[in-house]
Parts: structure tokens; sequence; C-alpha cells
């Protein structure tokens, strides 16, 4: 697999985006350019001036959305913005078809490089987590701290709640799916979402519903739909049998930010027992478990979440010059 190395970038000026995206209380949107990519970025701007630069990268068949709550909640620490994946949310396609962990996380390293706004306290779910990852292992200089939730990490074997997940990656089988469930209102397929994402489906509040069901009914008309997800599917799966260098654990343990770790006691695609694993792995990090959380803790509570990286933030505000990562030459 190729490096996540790539060279400075500048974005193209930013644009307005076309209508579709929603924003919501106290976000805007936008969209970057980027030579063969275009990303949609939900910013929440600080409530006051200088606080740190914080970047949220959401999970398989996820979105920027998924960190509208959390965002919210650390709007007082971190001037924050979350991206859409390429393929995914409002971002289209990249031009090189590229979904794999290490193309979406150029994807990341270019657009941190073109804002320059780094380093960045970095955050990551699941497909995002692994993305995050290697971020951090292979562009130190671009990150300040690292919080993973429920991060995709290689389970071998996986739970099997999981399984259907993975075998979104094998050829055909979006097609397969798409026939069988062709009768599925938006409705059903969203809750089907909810009850393998949430601890508790039952926390997700009617509007909140309503707003996954609207969004559902918008990505199932997309023609690249099925394809983005399978093949970043393919990307997870790809890199669960990847050792040496480009292991994502053996990565993990190049990781020189500290780190935070969310896992839920209630996930079914994430097991709770790799928990243990990544405290080993990650060589300065913290653990926060939540026995009723499930593969998406920083919806289903992000006043707890935001509390610990609050937490974490403020252990680690050493001075930037006194900080031996900050001040090493990175070219």
């Amino acid at each position: 697999m190729s490096s996540t190395e790539s060279p400075g970038i500048r974005a193209t000026p930013t644009e307005a985006l076309p209508r579709g995206p929603r924003a919501g209380a106290g976000e805007t949107l936008r969209a970057v350019s980027l030579p063969g990519l275009t990303l949609n970025v939900r910013s929440r701007p600080a409530v006051r001036a200088g606080l740190p630069p914080a970047l949220y990268v959401h999970g398989l068949g996820g979105s920027s959305q998924n960190w509208s709550l959390l965002m919210a909640e650390l709007a007082d620490t971190v001037d924050g913005e979350a991206i859409d994946l390429p393929g995914f949310g409002h971002s289209p396609p990249p031009d090189d078809g590229g979904y794999s962990i290490s193309a979406h996380a150029r994807a990341v390293i270019r657009f941190l490089e073109a804002g320059g706004r780094g380093p960045v306290h970095l955050l990551g779910n699941s497909l995002g987590g692994a993305v995050v990852t290697r971020v951090a292992a292979v562009r130190p200089d671009l990150v300040r701290t690292l919080t993973l939730v429920s991060p995709a990490l290689p389970e071998l074997p996986p739970q099997p709640s999981a399984v259907p997940t993975a075998l979104l990656a094998l050829p055909g089988v979006t097609r397969l799916f798409g026939r069988l469930t062709r009768n599925w209102s938006a409705e059903r397929r969203t809750r089907e979402v909810l009850a393998l994402c949430y601890g508790d489906p039952a926390r997700v509040t009617p509007e909140g519903l309503a707003l996954a069901v609207e969004e559902y009914e918008r990505r199932l008309a997309l023609p690249y739909f099925w394809d983005s997800l399978a093949r970043s599917a393919r990307g997870i799966v790809d890199a669960y049998t990847l050792s040496g260098q480009h292991s994502l654990w053996r990565q993990a343990e190049r990781v020189l930010a500290p780190t935070l770790l969310v896992y839920g006691g209630r996930d079914r695609l994430v097991s709770f027992r790799m928990a243990k694993r990544a405290s080993v792995a990650f060589r300065d990090s913290r653990l926060l478990t939540l026995p009723d959380a499930g593969h998406v803790a920083m919806m289903e509570y992000p006043d707890v979440v935001g509390q610990a990286l609050r937490e974490l933030l403020a252990d680690t505000s050493v001075d930037e010059h006194d900080d031996p990562v900050a001040d090493r030459d990175w070219s």
C-alpha cells in the first residue's frame, strides 16, 4: 500500500456549496477544492479567538454531521472543523477512485496542509479512527492530540455482529443487498443502521430520526452511494491483512501524540475487548469506557466524551516552545 506522505498542496479558493447540505445552528458549510478531490467542510467557530484547531473525521457510511453534537459541546475549547470524506456526505467521489485507508488519510493530510491550521487536535470514529491513526503515525507534525472513538483497527476474528458490514467489501454484495432490500423504506433502513450503531437507539430523538431518514433518502439517490460504501469497506478489510510497517497496529505504536481512546460496552461493530489492546499499542494513551454506549459514543454521550477531551487538552497544554515534538524539524 502506498505511503500517506504527500507534498504540500495549497487549496484553490473556497467556494460556496450548492443547495443540499444542512448546517446546524451555529455551523457553517463550505466546499474546499484540492487537486483531484473536493471536500465538504462543516465548521463550528470557536466561542472566542485563539482556541486551538480541531478536525473531526467520520466513519463508514457517516458524514461530518456525526460530529455536530460534540462540536457544539467543545465550542468553548477548540475551533472545530469536520470533513466529509471523499464519496461520503456531500463530498463527491475522488477523481482517482481511491477509497483505501491510505487514500482517505492522504485526503485528510492534504486538507490540513492546504488550510495551514496544524498541528490540530485530531478526532476519528470507526473508519475515521483508522484513517487518523495513519495520519498521526506518518505526519506527527500535523497532530497535537489524537482522539479515537471505536476505531476500526484490525480485530481478528471480528465479532459476529460486525461480519455483515465486512461483507460489503465483497464484489457484488452491495448490489445483492440492494435487490433484497429494494422494498425497504428509508425509515426502515435508517432504523436498522441506528440499531447497529447505538447502544440504545431510543436515545435518538424524533427530530433526529426524521433528519437521519431525510439524509438516507438523499444518499440512496446518489449514483455512487453503494460504490463508495463498498470500496471503503474493502479498504478496511485490506488494512486488516497488512503486516509490517503498514500494519495499523504497528502504526499505532508509532503515534507520538497523546491519545484518548473511547470504547462502548454495547458496540456491535468494534469489540469492547479491543480497548485493552489499543491502550497498550498507543504509547501515551488514556482510556474512556462507556458501558452503555455503542459505536458512536460522540453522538450518544457528547457531554462525557467532551469532558474527557477537555481533560486531555488541559493535561497536554504545554508551551509549544517547550514541546520537543512541536519543535522538531519535519521537513
